[in-house]
């Protein structure tokens, strides 16, 4: 896994996402980083450790593991350039077909009053 910095991350994103619109997925994920670089022992507890900064660990793969830990001062930055290349990059999703799925439900919607609203005897 490589760590970069945050320009070159999401110039390697966007060559990333553009060298395989369809052939391949890109993987990205987004979690909580404290800076600790080795798993905790199970045994043992680390007194004393406490995070400096609430950090984020941006990693994307498809094959190629590339990183970047982000300051929550710098959060929004990389939300917005992130966001802009998602809309940029992200064209090979298919359109919903609206039509089939309003008349289902209207179709069920004719349906149901008979079954709910008919008189029981008693």
């Amino acid at each position: 896994m490589v760590l970069l910095e945050t320009e070159h991350f999401l110039t390697e994103l966007t060559r990333l996402s553009q060298k395989c619109p369809l052939s391949s997925s890109v993987f990205i994920t987004l979690k909580k980083y404290d800076g600790r670089t080795k798993p905790i022992p199970r045994k043992g507890s680390v007194e004393g450790f406490e995070p400096l900064d609430n950090n984020c660990l941006f990693r994307a793969t498809d094959g190629k593991k590339i990183s970047t830990v982000v300051s929550s001062k710098e959060v929004n930055e990389l939300q917005m350039a992130y966001s802009n290349l998602l809309r940029a990059n992200v064209d090979g999703l298919k359109k919903r077909d609206k039509n089939s799925k309003s008349r289902k439900s209207k179709a069920a919607q004719r349906r149901a009053p008979d079954t709910l609203l008919s008189p029981t005897n008693h």
